[in-house]
């Protein structure tokens, strides 16, 4: 568990409780995790294709099982293709779990209203406001407010899991991981 926590970016307690079924991972996570254990992510989630365009009305809202934030995919794959997009919908009071991985992200609030915390530094985004920043940071996001927020996620890593290359370094599970913690990574 430790092995695949370390590759993964996220925290063994957090593997653990997936494990148990006490949590639900984010599609960032799941994609982490399922690239870390070689299983395709169509194992634990399946998730719509998307043409060339999409349509608000013909998009197909769907989540984790388990999880309580839901997405719609808003970007497709083509060769050479990089950036995944999806839209976040997060309740009010969820929280994503920390994470640190390959790529870069960029977040656009929609509707609502999000703290971000990236490595210990917070902040509050509203409606109209952008963050854009080094996944290999440790990040997380909370829905601090009173109703449901949207956010336009676009992102390097491939969270549809139909992209060429990997986010994780697959040999990072033959032991040679360093062993700090998430907060120690500054």
């Amino acid at each position: 568990m430790q092995a695949v926590a370390n590759a993964a970016g996220l925290s063994v307690g957090f593997i653990s409780q997936i494990e148990r079924g006490l949590s639900a991972p984010s599609l960032a996570s799941l994609a982490g995790i399922t690239e870390i254990l070689e299983m395709p992510r169509g194992s634990f989630l399946v998730q719509p294709d998307a043409g060339d365009m999409t349509r608000s009305k013909g998009r197909e809202v769907y989540s984790v099982p388990g999880a309580a934030a839901s997405y719609e995919r808003v970007s497709s794959t083509f060769t050479g293709s990089q950036l995944h997009s999806v839209v976040l919908h997060e309740p009010p009071g969820h929280r994503s779990e920390p994470i640190s991985h390959k790529g870069e992200e960029m977040f656009f609030i929609l509707e609502g209203e999000i703290t971000v915390e990236i490595e210990g530094d917070k902040e509050v985004l509203r409606k109209g406001d952008t963050i854009h920043f080094d996944s290999t940071r440790v990040h997380s996001t909370w829905n601090h407010g009173i109703v449901t927020a949207s956010i336009l996620w676009c992102g390097t890593m491939d969270v549809f899991g139909d992209a060429p290359s990997p986010i994780h370094k697959i040999s990072s599970l033959g032991g040679g991981n360093n062993n700090k913690s998430k907060g120690e990574n500054k």
